[in-house]
C-alpha cells in the first residue's frame, strides 16, 4: 500500500465528508473520511479535473437515486 499523506476532510452539505491525498509518486487519492482504506487513485491531474466536473455540476447525474 502506497504511503499516503491525507489532508483534513472537506465536509459539503449533508453528511458527505471526503478526504483527499497524495503520495511520493505524484498519484492523488480521493476517499470518504473514515474509509481511507478504500480510496480512489490517479494522477493528480485527473483527480483535479474530477472535482471541477463536480464542482461546475456535470455529475448531477451520479448522485440522483
Amino acid at each position: 500500500m502506497a504511503d499516503i499523506a491525507w489532508e483534513d476532510a472537506f465536509c459539503g452539505e449533508g453528511a458527505s465528508c471526503y478526504r483527499i491525498g497524495t503520495d511520493t509518486n505524484g498519484n492523488s487519492y480521493i476517499a470518504i473520511a473514515g474509509r481511507e482504506d478504500t480510496y480512489l487513485t490517479d494522477t493528480t491531474d485527473a483527480l483535479r479535473q474530477l472535482i471541477r466536473d463536480i464542482k461546475a455540476g456535470k455529475a448531477d447525474h451520479l448522485l440522483a437515486d
